[in-house]
Formats: structure tokens, C-alpha cells, sequence
């Protein structure tokens, strides 16, 4: 889990939480994952940006990664995205 401190700095308030952390090109996409993601799992948009194409997800750890995955997925298999690898910290 990420410290308190770290949290708040990206205005998350839930202090027992993972984050999930995506940026997209074209930042149009940051919409479309966002969507996929959250009705995805259980997580919470905790911030997209669609000018930096920035998104933050919350949730356990499992959920995050789930709906980053399945995300990711839907944009490669109807969109022709590139299939990046996500990391873990």
C-alpha cells in the first residue's frame, strides 16, 4: 500500500487503498480506459486528465491490476493499441 503521505499528495483521501497508475497516448483513450476500467472491477476513478491522457485508479490490489488489465486489453483488441507491460511497486 502507499503511504498516507503519498496519497494525499495525488488527492486520494481513503488511506487503505492501492493505486493504479496509467498514462495514454492519445490522452482521447484516457476516457475510454477509465470507463472499461471501472466497470471493470471495483475501483474508483480517482483521476483522469484527458489533455495528459493521466489515470489514477483505487482499489485492492487485485481490482486495480484486474481493470488495468482488462482496460488495456480492450483498447488492444478493438482499438489496436500496443500492449504495454505493467509493473508493480
Amino acid at each position: 500500500m502507499p503511504s498516507v503521505k503519498v496519497l494525499r499528495s495525488i488527492g486520494v483521501d481513503e488511506t487503505d487503498v492501492s493505486i493504479g497508475i496509467i498514462t495514454i497516448t492519445p490522452p482521447e483513450a484516457a476516457a475510454i480506459i477509465s470507463d472499461i476500467a471501472s466497470k471493470s472491477g471495483a475501483v474508483k476513478i480517482a483521476f483522469i486528465d484527458r489533455f495528459s491522457g493521466s489515470v489514477v485508479l483505487t482499489g485492492d490490489v487485485s481490482a486495480v491490476e484486474a481493470s488495468l488489465r482488462k482496460g488495456i486489453d480492450a483498447l488492444h483488441q478493438n482499438l489496436g493499441f500496443d500492449i504495454p507491460e505493467i509493473t508493480k511497486s
